[in-house]
């Protein structure tokens, strides 16, 4: 749904904007290919210890770019929170909220599901992508939300250990190995929801520890709303996130593996987003460094559509079109494959920049 407002900054939390754009930028240029591109073409090179954070880790570790979906999930609660709060200070009843979220919850559902459907041998039905996984951690969150902090925490610490009970102490045969890829619960799971297995390691139930992260969400958004000292609190829990998830990989008692969402990772994950967002939040917001960053905010303001659109348009026609348009073009002067590679991220970048500024000048925003 696309709404108009008369002023876009008007009691916003501008360094959520900026994270969020900084997440869609990051996206948005991974969707034209350049990160596996620098990757494979950088290999026994320096500076492919540094392209390879933007890759997933291929299991048990931990790369920059694994960071990216918690913080997608993080910030849809502290947007909540806000959300929320607005919603009942105009007099918007429970009821009517609960009504708007379950409606909010069936379209992430539907556009998480419609992105991995179409493909070119048939349609295909899968529950892998964040925007389905989103569906259910909204709800979840939403349904505590009036809970106490201490409630809330304890919610987070039972679906941590429902996460670990299900993968250590559930037996069933060929996926009893709970940290091994494609022989753990989570893929025993998908077998039923989904008659097949992710040649990548990925399981639908990771929705279930990432609830974590957008109650997490919820929990900081209300704390920025309130009086109560910020920076120290949100800092000090940070840390102990960090300590914490780093410290059951450590000791081997739980390793960090992104793809399965296991519980160190998701208390470490959580750490780092609860620190990037306070570094944000003092910078932007408290020290009022704002104008520096409109070039993020503006794609933050529309983060939904412009993940939809790079996913769904991007991924089947915008991306490659462009990209043949800017080769052949660059082949009149014998430019060569990395140049080609470069300019073709930036024109497509650029474009989806630019449809999103369209839209901030036209003060239009979608969301669900």
């Amino acid at each position: 749904m696309a709404t108009q407002t008369s002023n876009p900054l008007s009691g916003r939390l501008l360094s959520l904007d900026f994270l969020r754009g900084f997440i869609m930028v990051l996206l948005a240029i991974e969707s034209t290919g350049l990160y596996d591109y620098l990757f494979e073409h950088t290999k026994g090179e320096p500076f492919n210890n540094f392209i390879i954070q933007f890759t997933h880790h291929p299991w048990h570790g931990l790369h920059f770019w694994d960071l990216v979906q918690p913080a997608f999930m993080f910030m849809a609660g502290v947007a909540m929170a806000f959300s929320l709060n607005k919603q009942w200070a105009n007099g918007v009843t429970w009821e009517q909220s609960f009504k708007k979220t379950l409606k909010r919850c069936a379209l992430l559902f539907f556009w998480g599901v419609f992105d991995y459907a179409v493909r070119p041998k048939g349609l295909s039905f899968e529950l892998w992508d964040v925007l389905t996984q989103l569906s259910f951690t909204t709800l979840v969150a939403f349904l505590i939300f009036r809970w106490s902090n201490v409630a809330q925490i304890v919610v987070c610490i039972g679906l941590l250990l429902l996460t670990e009970i299900l993968y250590r102490f559930t037996n069933v045969h060929g996926f009893n190995l709970p940290f091994t890829d494609q022989h753990n619960f989570g893929n025993y799971i998908d077998t039923i929801l989904m008659n097949k297995i992710n040649p990548g390691g990925w399981v639908a139930i990771n929705c279930i520890p990432t609830a974590v992260h957008t109650i997490a969400g919820a929990l900081v958004g209300k704390l920025l709303l309130s009086d109560k000292e910020k920076i120290k609190t949100l800092l000090l829990w940070g840390a102990i996130c960090l300590i914490v998830g780093y410290g059951l990989d450590s000791l081997g008692i739980t390793p960090i593996i992104k793809r399965i969402a296991t519980t160190s990772f998701t208390i470490v994950s959580l750490g780092w987003c609860l620190l990037f967002l306070t570094l944000s939040y003092w910078w932007i917001d408290i020290k009022d460094h704002r104008k520096h960053w409109q070039f993020f905010t503006i794609v933050g303001m529309n983060s939904l559509f412009i993940y939809l659109f790079f996913e769904i348009v991007g991924s089947r026609w915008f991306t490659g079109y462009i990209t043949f348009i800017s080769n052949g073009v660059l082949s009149w002067v014998n430019a060569g494959d990395l140049l080609k590679a470069l300019v073709a991220a930036v024109c497509v970048f650029g474009l989806e920049w630019g449809l999103c500024y369209f839209l901030y000048t036209k003060k239009i925003f979608f969301k669900l």
